[in-house]
């Protein structure tokens, strides 16, 4: 019986050999800033379906690694609960870019499978498209014609084995425009009597879906018009987990009476072992499927929790070794939750300790043959698991606590909304909820919390970017500025095309131009035009949408008429300077890399004249270790003083390890910047130095998290370092020289300094205490009775804060047990006060200060024996007190008390 080892490299070696090319797997992090995840094979290939660039293949393959968990593609909390859902999967595929179409697709779909991997061909199915009324396109009788052919060929009935499909089953669109196309799958009956032909397209998984050819002829113009593409693709998957299962769950095709499981394979079978061993082996795993979710037994639930914490632990192995980290936003919320889901449904099997991080070890060691980049990741993987494991299991506690108090609350059902704060805040998923509820014999309010839901898809779609796509044509290109500041700065003569004025600025355009426009992160250039001998200042240059850069200039160059011919130069000294701190994020990424793992990746940037701020991937703040080898490591490659080559080349033949941008779209041709002598390369379109020498030196000035598995660098290079180096010398010397030392000894003075301060402060706060209980003396000499309540008040004369306030309260009250008491501070920013209450009095603290703050304008609280709180400075107390007397004496404190007290302070 195959492995699904066996399974991917014969798919592989078997397209190789029919002349496609076999290509790498995609990362997961998307190329397009529309996917949360790379969910298909076809993602890296969309540039080629869009006619963006040239395909340099004809014919490719690969498996791909996919995760479909949040956004369209979503089956996440499916995922347990049967045996054929996944976050993550295995693409198998091929494709054609305007080579072969559905003959020779279908004819190797069909030889591999029935062929070389020997399915048993009276058990495939086959769908074709047929369009429903009002349905796009026609039926495709081609693709028909072809299955005719063959089944025919194979003494098997058409008639029987090919059925039709839909738009929903059997129809491919990118969005609502762009290439789209029938498509035809492949599917098996694994029915015990293989008399499950009208299975097909049932969602039974006794008749399952292997293999889906995509045929991408037209393209979708939008309101149900759609025209033929100029050249025709193939795309088509086949999940491995899903082949791999089919075969294990019957034994090689000669035993179809078990149930069919994507989790019977050998891709699960270590994972389910680890976990057992994990659990003590007081578990094992059975296969099981619930029939109601809401009623599951304890076997079913242990097997559902398996399925859950494999599949997960591939998830997160695999998309944290592509560098995409939990977070609180986008794809790291998304990855978040997965890991949540898997503790959650982890704690249900018994497992202790962080067995996210051994579980990943065991899916490293079992996948790295293919991915050797999980190998080389293996220890940045461990590490997020471990601090992500325990953050939650601290947050879950609060989560059970919020669920606990709801079901003690609710006798019958715990509220819509608070079943949604445990899943959108604390990671719980629902079906744990709800099995948690019904231990308490509670129910959830489901619709109540799909209202929640509802609201929140509502909120995302009205955030989320619309995006039209289209079919590039290659022969009506728009005309765009001829940008030539890559060589110059200047002068560059060329002629002005048109000015425009917009919100009170004017901007022109010219035919080429040497000031580069703001755009990946890079500032944009200023400098001057000349013009009949006269001198036009261009303070800043930008790009539209179409790719136009718009020079921003007075409203003089409104005069100036269309055609004249300008002499355009940027100030190359503040080029220079943005040049040394864009070449410095290169540098520094090159740096973190090597210091922090290959996880790092450039999640922004910004670079000025003045500074860089570089923004990154990584999960925890950087020690003062590794930020001081990161800028050793940078300034290394400084005063090495590596060539820096910058050339535009087609985007196929970029170096193989050239780093590109997520989120970016390339083009056919991409610029591709290197530092010769090293394996630094990426893909950018900015300014840049010579020779890294040219940096002069990098400083880093401060590192921070932005968001979660987000740091920000904050760095000076060049003149601007080297002037806050003068700045720091010259602080220094003036330093040393107030403090009458060297400055070689400049840190010892100031401890000794600090030494002395804190001797000071103990004294003088010592001296303070002293005269504050003279003066507590004095108050408690001085205490007045109202209406049978006795009270202590007084200012202090020296600054005291709330904790010194509160202390002397509490010996008030020790020395004056039924006595209340107001005790105030002066500070600089105003005063503060603690108020305290004889526990006797029925009188409450919290309720009294309301009172005291609205009279003084000051803001705090507490609980009914003792608030405390500041304000802003009083000229005169007694009179505010006076005010509170005033007010007390004709309030009733509803504190079960029937009598008013007059709180005469």
């Amino acid at each position: 019986m195959k492995t699904a080892e066996e399974l991917r490299r014969e798919f592989l070696d078997y397209f190789s050999t029919h002349e496609h090319r076999i290509v790498p797997s995609e990362s997961l992090l998307p190329g397009s800033p529309n996917l949360l995840f790379t969910n298909a094979g076809m993602n890296q290939f969309v540039p080629y379906f869009l006619n963006e660039r040239p395909s340099p293949f004809a014919r490719a393959a690969d498996s791909q690694k996919c995760i479909r968990a949040g956004g369209k593609h979503n089956d996440l909390d499916d995922v347990g609960y049967d045996t054929y859902h996944h976050t993550f999967f295995e693409m198998l595929g091929n494709w054609s870019f305007g080579d072969y179409f559905k003959h020779e697709a279908i004819s190797m779909a069909w030889d591999l499978l029935v062929n070389r991997w020997k399915f048993p061909k009276e058990r495939l199915h086959v769908t074709v498209y047929k369009p429903k009324t009002g349905e796009p396109s026609e039926e495709d009788r081609e693709a028909y014609g072809i299955w005719e052919k063959i089944f025919i060929r194979e003494g098997l009935e058409p008639g029987r084995h090919i059925h039709f499909g839909s738009a929903r089953d059997n129809f491919w669109m990118m969005g609502e425009t762009g290439p789209c196309g029938p498509c035809t799958e492949i599917h098996m009956d694994l029915t015990p009597d293989g008399n499950g032909e009208n299975l097909v397209n049932s969602g039974s998984p006794r008749c399952m879906e292997l293999w889906n050819l995509v045929f991408i002829q037209y393209n979708a113009l939008g309101e149900g018009n759609f025209a033929p593409l100029p050249a025709r693709y193939v795309d088509t998957g086949m999940g491995l987990e899903r082949i791999a299962g089919v075969i294990a769950s019957t034994a090689g095709f000669r035993d179809f009476s078990k149930n069919p499981s994507n989790y019977g394979s050998d891709l699960f079978e270590p994972l389910f072992a680890a976990v057992e061993a994990a659990a003590g082996r007081k578990i094992t795993y059975n296969g099981t499927v619930p029939a109601d979710r809401k009623k599951l037994s304890s076997q079913e639930m242990a097997d559902c929790s398996f399925r859950v914490v494999a599949d997960h632990v591939r998830a997160l192995t695999f998309a944290i070794g592509d560098g995409i980290l939990p977070g609180n936003e986008g794809r790291g919320y998304v990855l978040r939750r997965i890991l949540r889901r898997a503790i959650l449904f982890g704690q249900r099997l018994g497992l202790g300790g962080n067995f996210l991080a051994d579980l990943s070890a065991v899916c490293i060691r079992q996948m790295a043959h293919a991915y050797p980049t999980l190998e080389t990741n293996g220890e940045t993987i461990g590490k997020v698991l471990v601090r992500e494991q325990e953050a939650f299991t601290r947050t879950l506690e609060r989560g059970l606590q919020l669920l606990q108090a709801a079901i003690r609350e609710h006798d019958t059902t715990v509220p819509g909304d608070v079943v949604f704060e445990l899943y959108d805040t604390y990671g719980f998923p629902v079906d744990l909820a709800e099995l948690v509820a019904g231990e308490s014999s509670r129910t959830l309010d489901r619709d109540g919390f799909e209202k929640c839901m509802a609201a929140q898809r509502q909120r995302a779609r009205e955030a989320q970017r619309a995006e039209t796509i289209t079919v590039k044509d290659s022969d009506n290109a728009a005309a765009q500025t001829v940008f030539v500041g890559h060589a110059t700065t200047g002068p560059v003569e060329t002629c002005l095309i048109k000015t425009v004025s917009q919100g009170g600025k004017f901007r022109a355009v010219f035919a080429e131009t040497p000031f580069y426009a703001e755009k990946g992160g890079q500032v944009g250039d200023s400098g001057h035009a000349s013009i009949d001998g006269r001198t036009y200042a261009i303070t800043d240059t930008q790009i539209s949408s179409d790719g136009t850069i718009l020079h921003e200039m007075s409203d003089a160059i409104g005069a100036i008429p269309c055609g004249s011919r300008v002499f355009l130069t940027v100030d190359g000294d503040r080029r220079q300077r943005i040049c040394c701190h864009h070449t410095a994020t290169h540098v520094l990424q090159a740096a973190l890399r090597q210091v922090l793992g290959n996880h790092v990746k450039q999640m922004g940037s910004s670079v000025g004249e003045d500074s860089l701020r570089f923004d990154f991937s990584h999960f925890e703040k950087l020690s003062r270790e590794q930020l001081e080898q990161t800028e050793d490591l940078a300034n290394a490659i400084v005063l090495k003083n590596f060539a820096v080559r910058t050339a535009e080349v087609p985007f196929a033949q970029r170096p193989d390890h050239c780093l590109a941008h997520f989120g970016e779209r390339y083009g056919d041709r991409v610029r591709v910047v290197e530092f010769v002598g090293t394996q630094m390369a990426e893909l950018c379109g900015g300014t840049h130095v010579r020779a890294t020498g040219e940096i002069g030196v990098i400083k880093i000035l401060s590192e921070q998290g932005i968001a979660a598995g987000t740091r920000r660098i904050e760095a000076v290079a060049g003149v601007n370092a080297q002037k806050l180096f003068g700045k720091i010398f010259r602080d220094q010397c003036e330093c040393a020289q107030r403090l009458h030392c060297p400055m070689d000894d400049l840190a010892d003075a100031l401890s000794k300094l600090q030494s002395q301060k804190q001797q000071l402060e103990k004294q003088v706060k010592a001296m303070a205490k002293t005269q504050a209980q003279r003066q507590l003396k004095e108050f408690l000499e001085k205490s007045v009775e109202v209406n049978g309540q006795r009270w202590v008040t007084g200012c202090f004369d020296v600054p005291l804060d709330n904790g010194a306030l509160r202390s002397f309260a509490k010996e008030a009250s020790v020395q004056l047990p039924q006595a209340h008491a107001l005790l105030l501070a002066r500070e600089d920013s105003g005063i503060s006060y603690v108020l305290s209450t004889s526990p006797e009095s029925g009188v409450s603290a919290q309720k009294l200060i309301e009172t005291w703050n609205a009279i003084v304008g000051g803001s705090g609280g507490g609980n009914d024996t003792v608030a405390c709180g500041k304000c802003p400075a009083i000229k005169d107390i007694q009179t505010v007190l006076q005010k509170l007397y005033d007010v007390s004496s004709t309030r009733k404190w509803n504190l079960g008390i029937s009598t008013p007290i007059r709180a005469s302070l």
